[in-house]
């Protein structure tokens, strides 16, 4: 198409025909871009004037706007008059003269150009204005969005696609309840258990044939992204040539020996040694259990009950003070209902990971410098069963306190003549694990995710152990497949499906994993959920967390209701304070404490233990007969866990409270503050504690401060605040202490020397045995914890410039 538009008389002079077509030029610039209909009607208005004014033009400018056949855009191609006066004499031979307009009419012609000029300038302005100002898209924006070039006719087969609504918080959990209330855990449950005892200890055939069944599973759910890894640790495992023994020997003539079992369950990581001596009780072998004892327990064995704390730590209660081996037993009190034959399994690390490879993955075989954990215990460790712990209390004297509130068989010490001989033989094996992931990616911030996780294998069937989380692992990813292929959802951060093995091993998978891989999840996986027993009963709600998600578990309490009662779990406000810290039998305690990732694990649970953890009855049978709403209390746990999901990927900000922080600190300076006089007895004082805390706080301020001054829509703004925030956790990580010997780093939720409550328990024994006290060990640790407070405020600040503290 070609348009020709013509001003100007023979009259005017150049100077006045060359801004002419200087100004055309410039507004044909302007609407080279635009609709073919503006062109035509410019060409309309042309003619209009041309004919207003009377007179034929004798120059002119020429665009032509024709396509070109390579498909190219639109040529323009321009003469100017000064090129064609050539042509306009010739044109003009056969006129004898030309009648020029009068100077009045120039000027009146000029002006009304003008302003026509300016009216169509203004008019482009506003309405390419208006194109980007329209919310939702308009059709100049959305072609361009699409790449579509705006001169091509549209195609009358193209399928308009329209723009999908944002999904707001209310939408997306009545969406998650709606999904929830068709889907049937039971039958995965019953699917991954089996009505059998399969065991599916860690690497065997079972556990790996389950992993690649998960990983399948991921497959079909059509998420972003499925893969596992695998790696080679060292696990204890019965020995298939000797037996463990628990024998009595008589100390008198004839120093007879009686068997009293061959335990069928054993604890991981035992040291493989024969030992005798006496036996004491020690209740359940806490600190306080072992202060409170009246027999000594040097160079003797210990037999403990189990619950409370894990076995890892009634070991090293016991090996602190200078006991030679560890028994444990179910009792009657605490768990009534078991078969007195019943074995138990447990491990005896206290740690996490593959106990040979400290802070080291274990990838491929890959040869390391000799080294074990500092968490291995150096004495041996069995469990017994109930009928084999009364017949040891058959040869033991002395009542245990009514205070322990358990059976009156229970016996404190071995008689007189009595010995107890106890013989492990475990042996250590090599065995190939695999870990198995499904991602769906974040449409916002991809590179930052929540990782949600469960347990895969057991000792026993595992019903309550490891099936329950890993049938809520699938159907939570499912339905968030569904809800982000299907209705619309569009996570702004990626969510992390994740299946461990080896957990009963004390996590060893997800320790592995997070020693592979700890450089590149600094700064991007943000919250770790636990899916691992999480429902034990029906009565209480129990939380273990880090503060940072106190408020979002808090909120999710009172929109989730116990489907027993009715009511919703915020019952008690006072419930942070009664937050348990994590165990090391709980796979989210190494990303909490030692990669500094803010994590949470809960379950549904009564005020007894469930009693057939760790043990062969753990099966479907079992559980759903120990809880028949057993569906429901499944479905409230993944309404939990999916609220709580939605509510980390869903909005701009996270949703991480890092002021709650704040009061953690300010208890620990309380808490100090009890042996100021002490301190000040070593030339010590407080002030430097003080002053870093101080400056946390002010942090706090600040950054709240900057994060209601930002503008909401500004992505890079929120996301340098997000940033600011996720470094929270990971900055209470001690840089003082090596990651090798003390793996668990976090100065609230860690375990070593470095740690807040080391510090206070070290004051605690200058008051109590002055001569174990370790005045220097004191001032380092003082100094240290200052530290780390202070660096953790400096880092929440933002970049070095905007730190101004007071230290």
């Amino acid at each position: 198409m070609s348009v020709s538009w013509a001003f100007g008389w023979g009259s005017v002079g150049s100077a006045f025909e060359l801004w002419n077509n200087l100004i055309f030029q410039r507004l044909l610039a302007l609407l080279i871009g635009s609709n073919v209909w503006q062109l035509r009607m410019m060409d309309q208005a042309r003619s209009a004037f041309s004919s207003l004014f009377g007179g034929e033009p004798l120059s002119y400018t020429r665009f032509s706007l024709a396509r070109q056949v390579g498909g190219e855009n639109s040529h323009v191609e321009m003469k100017l008059a000064v090129d064609e006066e050539e042509n306009v004499d010739n044109n003009m031979g056969n006129c004898s003269s030309v009648t020029k307009p009068k100077r009045l009419n120039g000027f009146i012609c000029y002006g009304t150009i003008a302003v026509i000029i300016f009216f169509l300038i203004g008019f482009m302005i506003g309405y390419l204005g208006y194109c980007k100002r329209v919310e939702p898209k308009t059709e100049c924006e959305r072609t361009e969005s699409l790449g579509i070039d705006e001169t091509e006719e549209p195609s009358e087969t193209e399928d308009y696609i329209p723009e999908t609504p944002r999904l707001f918080w209310v939408d997306l959990k009545t969406m998650l309840s709606k999904k929830l209330s068709t889907t049937e855990f039971t039958s995965t449950i019953k699917q991954l258990n089996g009505n059998s005892y399969v065991p599916r200890e860690a690497g065997s055939q079972k556990d790996e044939s389950l992993a690649f069944f998960i990983e399948k599973q991921f497959r079909e759910l059509k998420l972003s992204r499925v893969w596992h890894d695998e790696h080679f640790v060292k696990v204890q495992v019965k020995s298939s040539n000797a037996e463990n023994s628990v024998t009595i020997v008589s100390t008198g003539s004839g120093g007879m020996v009686y068997l009293v079992e061959n335990p069928k369950g054993y604890v991981a990581y035992s040291k493989a040694t024969t030992v005798t001596g006496k036996l004491v009780h020690a209740n359940f072998g806490t600190k306080k259990d072992f202060e409170d004892l009246e027999y000594p327990v040097n160079g003797s064995l210990v037999i403990v009950r189990a619950g409370k704390i894990s076995f890892a730590e009634k070991v090293a209660n016991a090996e602190s003070l200078n006991a030679i081996g560890v028994l444990i037993y179910m009792d009657q009190a605490k768990f009534p209902i078991v078969n007195a034959e019943l074995p138990l399994f447990g491990h005896a690390h206290l740690g996490t990971g593959d106990p040979y490879t400290p802070g080291f993955p274990s990838f491929n075989h890959t040869q390391f410098p000799p080294s074990q954990s500092s968490g291995l215990p150096n004495i041996p460790v069995q469990t017994i069963s109930r009928a084999g712990a009364e017949k040891l209390f058959s040869n033991m004297e002395g009542d245990c306190p009514s205070s322990w509130k358990t059976e009156s068989s229970c016996k404190l010490v071995t008689s007189q003549n009595r010995n107890i001989r106890l013989t492990v033989e475990n042996v250590l094996k090599e065995t190939r694990i695999f870990n198995i992931f499904g991602v769906i990616k974040g449409f916002e911030e991809p590179d930052r995710y929540v990782i949600v996780g469960a347990q895969r294998d057991s000792w026993g069937p595992g019903a309550a152990k490891s099936s329950v989380g890993t049938a809520l692992l699938l159907e939570l990813a499912r339905i968030f497949s569904d809800m982000v292929l299907q209705d619309g959802f569009k996570p702004s951060r990626s969510i992390v499906f994740a299946s461990w093995s080896a957990g009963d091993f004390g996590a060893v998978g997800a320790t592995e994993w997070l020693e592979g891989y700890l450089s590149s999840l600094h700064l991007k996986a943000f919250t770790y959920i636990n899916l691992d027993k999480a429902v034990l009963g029906t009565s209480n709600f129990k939380v273990s967390a880090s503060p940072l998600l106190y408020s979002i578990i808090e909120k999710t309490m009172q929109d989730v209701k116990n489907p027993i009662t009715g009511l919703p779990l915020y019952q008690d406000s006072n419930w942070v304070n009664k937050v348990e810290k994590l165990s090391f039998d709980n796979a989210a305690f190494p990303f909490l404490a030692y990669s500094g990732i803010p994590a949470i694990s809960f379950c549904f649970c009564e005020e007894t233990d469930y009693p057939y953890l760790g043990t062969t009855m753990d099966d479907y049978g079992m559980l759903s007969k120990k809880i028949p709403q057993l569906s429901e209390m499944v479905r409230t746990a993944a309404e939990i866990a999916g609220q709580l999901m939605i509510k980390l990927t869903h909005d701009v900000e996270l949703n991480l409270n890092y002021e709650m922080y704040n009061d953690k600190i300010l208890s620990f300076v309380r808490d100090m503050n009890q042996f100021r006089t002490d301190i000040k007895e070593m030339g010590l004082n407080l002030q430097w504690l003080y002053s870093a805390r101080g400056d946390f706080f002010r942090a706090t301020s600040r950054l709240t401060t900057d994060y209601k001054n930002t503008e909401k829509t500004n992505k890079f703004a929120m996301r340098e605040i997000n940033d600011r925030i996720m470094k929270v956790e990971y900055h209470f990580l001690s840089p003082y202490v090596s990651p090798r010997d003390s793996p668990f780093r976090h100065i609230f939720w860690g375990s070593g020397s470095h740690t807040l409550s080391a510090l206070l328990e070290h004051l605690k024994l200058h008051q109590k045995n002055n001569s174990a006290f370790n005045e220097t060990l004191l001032r380092n640790q003082l100094a240290l914890a200052t530290w780390t407070i202070q660096g953790a405020a400096n880092a929440l600040s933002g970049d070095i410039w905007d730190i101004d503290n007071e230290f």
